[in-house]
C-alpha cells in the first residue's frame, strides 16, 4: 500500500475549503485545512507536510508573503499555488520563490491530483538526496563506517573528541565489528592526517618477528639480517600506529612496547643509538585485557597506559536498527554484479532474527553470496547460506496452546524455504523436491510472502 500525501490547502474561502474536504481523496490524502497564513505557520511547526496548496489571494498575510516565510524556514514542502486570478507577473513571483506549479481556479480534480503527485514524488527525491549526502558525510568522515542508532552515534561522537588529541586510544569490541575503520577515522580526523597510518597485527606474528617488526633491526643482528631494517615506530614518526590484537602480545614485547610509548625512544634490535619518535598510538583488541592482567598475561602498567580513552564498539546483535543501511551500502558498492537487486521482506526478516556472531563483516559476507547467488531481482531467503536454516538465538518453542493450523502453516513455510536454498533459488528444481505442481508451490510463494 502506498504511502498516503501529507496534504494542507490554505484559502480564505470556506467554501472552497469545504469543497477540498470534499473531493480529495482519503485514501490518498492526510488533508488538513487552513483559512489564513498564520495557521499554516502555526502547524508547519509541529507536522512536516508533503505537499502545500496555497491561495494568492487572501486578507492579512497573501500567498506570496507566506511562502517567502515559509522559504525562510527548514522544510521541504513542495508548494502548489492557485489563485482565481491569472497574473503572470504573480506566477513568476511565486516560482521564484521555489513553488513546484502554479494553477487557475477552478481547476480539475484530476489535473490537480496529478500536480500534487509529481510535487510529492520532487519532494521525495529531495528527502531522499539530503539523506544521501548525510550518509556519504558520515562514510567520508569515519571510514566507511556505517549507523545511526545510539550506540554508534556514541562512537562517532567519541571518536570526534580523542582524534583532537594524541592521547593512546583503546579499541575493545568484538571479532568483526570494525575496530580497524575507528583506528582509521580517529587517524583521518586529526591533525595527523597527512602522515602515515600503519596497522600491525599481533595475532599473525611470533614474538621475535613481531618485535622485529615494530623495532627494526641493525645489520648483522642476527644471522639473516644483512642490511639495516627501519621498524614501524620509525614508519609512522609523526603519524599513527595501529597495534591490533594488543592482548596477544608477549609480557617481553608488553615491557619494550610500554617503554617506547612513556618515552617516545626506542632502539633498533642489535643497536646503541637511541631513536626519538612521535607516534600516536591506537590499540585494540577482542580480549577482556582486566581479566588478563588480573591472571597475569597482560602487563598492568601497560594497560593503564594504552587505557586513557577507550572505546567500545557495540557487536551488530546490539544495534539492529543499523542492518538495513548496512545492506544498502554493501549492495550499493559491491561489485560481483552488475544487475541491480532488491531485498525482499523475508530475507531482511531473516537478517534482523540473526544474532551475527561474525559481526559485520559476517553481514557483508552474507550480502556477497546473496547477491552470487540470486538469479532473481528479488534476493530471497533461498540466497542465504544453509547455516541460516538452523533456530535463531532466542527461539523458543511453539506452545501446546497454539492451533494446529498454525503450526502447520509454519512448518510448510520453513519447508518451502529450506527446500529453495537447497535448489539455490530454481522453482522449479524446489516444486519437484516438494512433490508440489508449480502452480501450487507459487501460490504457496505467494501466500506466505517468500519472494
Amino acid at each position: 500500500m502506498s504511502k498516503k500525501i501529507n496534504l494542507f490547502v490554505v484559502d480564505d474561502e470556506a467554501g472552497f475549503r469545504k469543497l477540498m474536504v470534499k473531493v480529495i481523496p482519503r485514501t490518498k490524502y492526510h488533508l488538513e485545512v487552513f483559512s489564513n497564513g498564520s495557521e499554516v505557520l502555526k502547524a508547519i511547526e509541529k507536522k512536516e507536510f508533503d505537499v502545500g496548496l496555497v491561495d494568492i489571494k487572501m486578507p492579512d498575510m497573501d500567498g506570496v508573503e507566506l511562502l517567502k516565510r515559509l522559504r525562510t524556514q527548514n522544510i521541504l514542502t513542495e508548494f502548489v499555488v492557485l489563485t482565481g486570478q491569472a497574473s503572470v507577473a504573480t506566477a513568476i513571483e511565486s516560482m521564484k520563490l521555489g513553488c513546484y506549479d502554479y494553477l487557475t481556479k477552478p481547476t480539475r480534480l484530476d489535473e490537480l491530483e496529478a500536480v500534487i503527485q509529481k510535487a510529492y514524488e520532487k519532494k521525495v527525491i529531495k528527502k531522499e538526496n539530503i539523506i544521501l549526502k548525510e550518509e556519504l558525510q558520515i562514510k567520508d568522515k569515519y571510514y566507511e563506517m556505517i549507523g545511526k542508532s545510539s550506540k554508534m552515534e556514541s562512537v562517532f561522537s567519541l571518536i570526534d573528541k580523542v582524534a583532537k588529541t594524541s592521547s593512546p586510544v583503546l579499541i575493545i569490541g568484538e571479532s568483526g565489528t570494525g575496530k580497524e575503520l575507528v583506528a582509521k577515522a580517529i587517524h583521518k580526523n586529526s591533525n595527523r592526517r597527512d602522515k602515515p597510518f600503519i596497522v600491525i597485527d599481533c595475532a599473525s606474528l611470533s614474538e621475535n618477528l613481531l618485535e622485529n617488526e615494530l623495532f627494526g633491526h641493525e645489520k648483522g643482528a642476527f644471522t639473516d639480517a644483512s642490511s639495516m631494517k627501519r621498524g614501524l615506530f620509525e614508519i609512522a614518526d609523526r603519524g599513527t600506529l595501529f597495534i591490533d590484537e594488543i592482548g596477544e602480545m608477549k609480557l617481553t614485547t608488553q615491557a619494550k612496547l610500554l617503554r617506547a610509548i612513556e618515552t617516545h625512544q626506542f632502539r633498533r634490535l642489535g643497536g646503541i643509538k637511541q631513536i626519538r619518535v612521535d607516534v600516536r598510538i591506537i590499540t585494540a583488541t577482542n580480549r577482556n585485557l582486566v581479566e588478563d592482567a588480573r591472571n597475569g598475561n597482560f602487563r598492568k602498567d601497560l594497560y593503564y597506559r594504552l587505557n586513557v580513552v577507550t572505546i567500545n564498539l557495540p557487536p551488530l546483535r546490539e544495534r539492529k536498527e543499523d542492518i538495513s543501511l548496512l545492506v544498502k551500502h554493501f549492495m550499493a558498492n559491491s561489485q560481483v554484479t552488475t544487475t541491480k537487486k532488491k531485498v525482499g521482506q523475508e530475507f531482511m526478516k531473516i537478517l534482523m532474527e540473526y544474532d551475527w556472531p561474525g559481526n559485520v563483516r559476517e553481514l557483508a559476507n552474507v550480502v556477497e553470496r546473496a547477491l552470487i547467488i540470486s538469479v532473481s531481482e528479488y534476493i530471497t531467503p533461498a540466497d542465504l547460506p544453509i547455516d541460516f536454516c538452523r533456530l535463531p538465538a532466542g527461539y523458543s518453542y511453539p506452545s501446546d496452546k497454539m492451533g494446529l493450523s498454525k503450526l502447520l502453516k509454519d512448518f510448510e513455510r520453513d519447508a518451502i524455504i529450506k527446500a529453495l536454498r537447497e535448489c539455490k533459488g530454481n522453482k522449479i528444481e524446489t516444486a519437484r523436491s516438494l512433490r508440489l505442481s508449480r502452480s501450487k508451490l507459487y501460490r504457496k510463494l505467494k501466500e506466505y510472502r517468500i519472494m
